[in-house]
């Protein structure tokens, strides 16, 4: 304990004096947790909607008053003929364009189908998706409404629609996108922050000259690996708490769970990132390779992760590949404390998982790394 006591000393004095890293690793965080909260939203609402009525009918208007009520469509122009529309599309001034037709009254008050244009910019898919299936929702609403009057005013009663569906969405009733982003942001944070910092521990110790010091004091190679570990797990705490901070006080996202299990957890999750930077520290002989590696780690941290697209939708092979990535087991984690508000007897594979992983990771460093100069 006094030869890792000497170390982490060492290791907090050498983060004093490099105060601009110290201060990207806690400001930086903030500023791409507000970034990434308020630009990432998967709910595309208040698209700039360019509209077409021939009818100029009561049905037609009612029909875009339930589009605007929505909340995704925003009337914001007026064509006077099908190519404004075009144009308008066309120039990005509008993401969708709704037609009527002429004969959209006559044909709802003869029973006939009226059909209704709807022109989407799918350039944007995400956006384009939602449109798609907005405007599908309203047009079977409206169709509803419509076959319920009818056979209402032919029987002379009230008719009950014989299914009702009552959806009751949990943990996220309105859909917003802050609550599953943000828990995200922070793992996301967490992973390029320690893996990318102890990544290149001794590369900047060999780098510097100053590993021959270490090489020649009586300090196990075990005992190494924890001083370069341990000062940022505070480095860790500190980031968390900002940005759990940010998410509640900015994105008003819930704390459903013990904060005591998070943080528990949370050092599981860091323990693991900074064995996985320090392994990577052993392989690498430069901090450019050091780096590099580290960013061919983050992408698919990202990516296969579930953090931006479900798991649940991969390719098997995809799928798998995730579980080699201790994000994938956070973000679990996170989301299922913040939002659910579970405990460890809905968390125990991950957390044995995270357990695994960091058996593993620091294993395999103190087996690569060598007290001798190479």
């Amino acid at each position: 304990m006094i030869r890792l006591k000497a170390l982490l000393i060492k290791e907090f004095i050498q983060m004093r004096r490099d105060r601009l890293t110290f201060a990207m690793m806690v400001v930086m965080p903030i500023i791409q947790l507000l970034l990434f909260g308020f630009a990432i939203n998967t709910d595309v609402k208040h698209l700039p909607t360019i509209v077409f009525d021939q009818s100029l009918q009561q049905e037609g208007r009612e029909l875009l008053s339930a589009f605007e009520a929505s909340g995704y469509f925003d009337m914001k122009y007026v064509a006077r003929n099908y190519q404004e529309v075009n144009e308008a599309v066309e120039s990005n001034k509008a993401k969708v364009g709704i037609v009527i037709p002429p004969d959209y009254t006559d044909n709802i008050k003869h029973g006939r189908s009226a059909s209704v244009q709807v022109i989407v910019d799918a350039s944007d898919s995400m956006a384009a998706s939602s449109a798609i299936s907005s405007a599908q929702f309203i047009g079977q609403l409206r169709s509803q409404e419509i076959l319920l009057k009818r056979m209402q005013i032919s029987q002379g009663k009230q008719v009950v629609s014989p299914i009702d569906i009552r959806i009751r969405p949990w943990y996220n009733p309105d859909f917003v996108s802050a609550f599953y982003m943000v828990p995200g942001i922070l793992g996301i944070i967490l992973t390029m922050t320690m893996v990318m910092i102890t990544s290149m521990a001794i590369v900047r110790e060999r780098e510097r000259g100053t590993l021959e010091q270490l090489i020649v004091t009586p300090m196990k190679s075990h005992e190494l690996m924890l001083g370069k570990i341990i000062p940022y797990i505070f480095v860790g705490y500190v980031q968390a708490t900002l940005a759990l901070t940010v998410g509640a006080l900015v994105f008003d996202v819930p704390l459903k769970g013990s904060i005591a299990l998070l943080y528990g957890l949370t050092t599981l999750f860091i323990v693991a990132s900074l064995s996985l930077g320090v392994l990577i520290s052993t392989v690498t002989r430069t901090q450019m390779q050091a780096m590099q590696l580290s960013f061919f780690v983050f992408l698919p941290s990202v990516l296969l992760s579930g953090f931006m697209f479900p798991r649940d939708a991969m390719p098997m092979l995809f799928y798998q590949l995730g579980h080699l990535l201790p994000l994938t087991f956070y973000l679990e984690i996170l989301r299922g404390i913040v939002l659910k508000g579970i405990g460890v007897n809905f968390l125990w594979s991950q957390i044995l998982a995270l357990m695994v992983y960091i058996l593993v990771a620091l294993s395999l460093s103190i087996i690569k790394f060598q007290k001798k100069i190479s």
